[in-house]
């Protein structure tokens, strides 16, 4: 039984970082009585975030693939509260959680949670750029919620389309084509060609206009050329309208208006342009921060301005040694998340703090079941190999494998390769509901 003389570890968001960490913690510690750990998110579940674009789609239902956190925690070492992170008191060692509200209905009053180590994993949002009507017309996939919102709304469109009698056409335009945006523009064409199994018939993808929308010369600005344009060919391929060098200037209910004041129409908005950490962390003072919001952190990824708080995940600003910031992916989390378990350990050990040391492993982005494509950091080189097609789905599936088998452990994880087989067969192949 643990006691309150053993130290507090507290890991606010419980995102791909979090959760492992929590997850490893509760394993080392939290089971052996060394530490209490507290994981505190403001959602009662789990989801992959690369996956969030197949949960928008109905390709994933989150109520069903989800991890509960609370189930997890009693099983794991460690424990889990519903709370949203909205105050912190550096010098007090407490940070405030703010009221919890469901269906207008408050839940939670405001508390207050001590703590002697903090890790903040809040993640990321989506960078709006204070594009005007953005916040009021346009839906963002930063949580299972809002794309929960939009999968709702997007089956109601193709339910309007295939009732209407007339030639309707549905009209998409997705801002921002990073791995999000172009890896939705194909699950929206793959969803929209299974839609005919299930009754919809008159919806076809022949009636699907995407617009994907870049502001930059190419899309996947992140990745290599070659990548970016064998990409663009398989999304051209299915009948997306890609715009490069397409700024826009602001929103409305009609769709997008560019700088050029051209009209992009649009039935559904979507803006996955950019990612910031989220906007009260500057309202805390607490930090130094970069022109993004993220914290400002050490080599050991404890934050520049206090040792008792480590930062892990989108919301981190590490520097390389090139003078960019580690990028926000699901491999940095990871990576950072087992760099915070070895230093948090060596901390109660009186051991010094390792250096964080950020390998790139590559970037994979999946275009549905149309194709994969990527690239593969070598270990004997510091080259990069191109690769597609069925290899490159492969290696895309096992990224989320390695994230399962974090958290949940081999045996489970194979067990959850073999029921989601099983599920194939009884479930419909998209969430319908």
């Amino acid at each position: 039984m643990a006691t309150s003389t053993l130290p507090n570890i507290v890991i606010i968001g419980g995102g791909a970082g979090g959760l492992e960490l929590a997850t490893q913690l509760g394993h080392k510690l939290g089971k052996k009585n060394r530490a209490n750990i507290l994981l505190i998110d403001k959602n009662r579940s789990h989801i992959w975030k690369p996956l969030l674009h197949e949960v928008a789609t109905g390709s994933l239902d989150s109520n069903l693939d989800g991890v509960v956190y609370s189930a997890h925690a009693a099983k794991h070492g460690y424990r889990f509260q519903l709370g949203t992170f909205c105050g912190l008191n550096s010098e007090t060692k407490t940070i405030t959680l703010a009221p919890q509200f469901e269906q207008q209905q408050q839940i939670l009053p405001a508390r207050d949670v001590t703590y002697d180590q903090l890790v903040i994993a809040i993640g990321s949002v989506s960078n709006d750029f204070n594009t005007p009507g953005v916040k009021e017309h346009c839906f963002f996939l930063d949580s299972h919620k809002q794309a929960d919102r939009f999968h709702g709304a997007l089956l109601n469109a193709f339910t309007q389309v295939h009732q209407n009698t007339q030639d309707a056409q549905l009209d998409i335009a997705i801002v921002g084509a990073g791995a999000t945006g172009v890896e939705l523009s194909a699950e929206l064409y793959h969803v929209a060609d299974l839609l005919k199994i299930y009754g919809l018939s008159n919806m076809t993808s022949a009636k699907l206009n995407i617009h994907l929308i870049e502001a930059g010369p190419t899309i996947l600005p992140a990745l290599p050329p070659r990548i970016s344009q064998s990409a663009k060919d398989e999304l051209e391929k299915l009948g997306v309208n890609v715009m490069e060098n397409t700024r826009i200037a602001k929103a409305g209910s009609e769709g997008f208006i560019t700088s050029e004041e051209t009209l992009i129409n649009a039935d559904l908005m979507l803006w996955a342009a950019g990612v910031k950490a989220p906007d009260f962390i500057r309202a805390l003072a607490c930090f130094e921060l970069n022109r993004a919001n993220q914290i400002v952190v050490k080599p050991t990824l404890l934050s520049s301005t206090n040792d008792a708080i480590f930062v892990i995940g989108d919301c981190c600003a590490c520097e390389l040694p090139d003078g960019k910031f580690v990028p926000p992916r699901a491999q940095s989390a990871h990576q950072m998340a087992s760099c915070v378990e070895s230093n948090l350990i060596n901390k109660l050990n009186n051991k010094p703090l390792a250096n964080y040391r950020y390998v790139d492993y590559g970037s994979l982005v999946n275009l549905s079941r149309y194709s994969t494509v990527g690239s593969l950091m070598g270990n004997l080189t510091k080259r990069s190999m191109f690769v597609e097609g069925k290899i490159a789905r492969i290696m895309y599936i096992s990224l989320y494998r390695m994230h399962q088998r974090a958290i949940h452990g081999t045996l489970k994880t194979f067990g959850l390769w073999c029921a989601e087989k099983i599920m194939r067969v009884v479930r419909p192949r998209m969430k319908l509901h």
